[in-house]
């Protein structure tokens, strides 16, 4: 059995700077991971890129032969990686050992997990292959300054939840750059009577009954909770891959290494 991340994320919420601090961190730990870079539009990386979707296809190449622009030309390289995912991908992950944890970079348009298919059915072609699939979902933490935007991003990540039926990790990145840390802890354990407050005094009270419903979403069915990422901090670093491989099972079917010790000579 295999192991998979599949990091998404919002463009700039840090997605291929927690790659590449994972992959730091579990060089350092002498565990090994492969990162996979599912974006045709990145350039550089600090990282090894063990498979990269640019040697299917690159997002230049279709904007100049097709003429479309940046968002539209990455949705056609990510359909026509979902028309390979037997060809190109099979071939490539034929490479890898059955235990081996692979750690996918994805990109940051936000259809690609909220209502396109084209993550879904891969997703499911990882599964065919026998590989345990954790979701990654980082938010930037400086997005949660009010309710507002809190809610928005709960929204959001419960999107890709309902879309993409897995296990999911959301992570608040960027908690290094965060000045006021309290301010983002009121919402790692919100308390739903104050954020309903505080959505009301932002929204018209027409809004009244979708606010309540919002937020009980939120707070009774604990859906989404985040898990503050501070990358300056190996043991923040290690608690959320801990997290993570919790939800994909990691290690449980490892054999239990026994050594024999020979009794001493008189």
């Amino acid at each position: 059995m295999g192991y998979a991340q599949l990091v998404i994320g919002p463009a700039g919420s840090g997605k291929s700077t927690y790659c590449s601090s994972l992959f730091q961190h579990c060089e350092t730990m002498r565990r090994t991971i492969h990162i996979v870079n599912l974006d045709p539009a990145a350039e550089n990386f600090d990282y090894p890129v063990a498979m990269d979707i640019r040697e299917l296809i690159s997002l230049d190449d279709v904007m100049e032969e097709l003429g479309l622009g940046p968002n539209g030309g990455l949705m056609y390289c990510m359909e026509h990686l979902e028309e390979n995912l037997d060809d190109w991908l099979t071939e490539e992950l034929d490479n890898y050992l059955d235990d081996d944890y692979l750690v996918f970079d994805c990109p940051g348009q936000i259809e690609l997990f909220s209502h396109v298919p084209v993550l879904k059915n891969f997703v499911e072609h990882l599964k065919r292959k026998n590989f345990n699939v954790c979701v990654v979902y980082l938010l930037d933490s400086q997005f949660l300054t009010d309710v507002t935007k809190f809610i928005s991003g709960c929204m959001a990540s419960l999107s890709a939840m309902v879309q993409l039926e897995l296990p999911h990790v959301n992570i608040l990145s960027k908690m290094d750059l965060v000045t006021n840390k309290r301010e983002i802890e009121d919402y790692l354990n919100p308390e739903p009577r104050v954020l309903l407050s505080e959505l009301n005094k932002r929204m018209a009270p027409q809004f009244g009954k979708l606010n309540k419903a919002l937020i009980e979403l939120v707070d009774q069915y604990s859906m989404v909770s985040f898990v503050p990422l501070d990358l300056r901090k190996e043991s923040s670093i290690r608690y959320v891959l801990s997290q993570i491989d919790n939800c994909i099972q990691y290690g449980e079917d490892a054999d239990v290494k026994v050594k024999d010790f020979d009794p001493e000579d008189d």
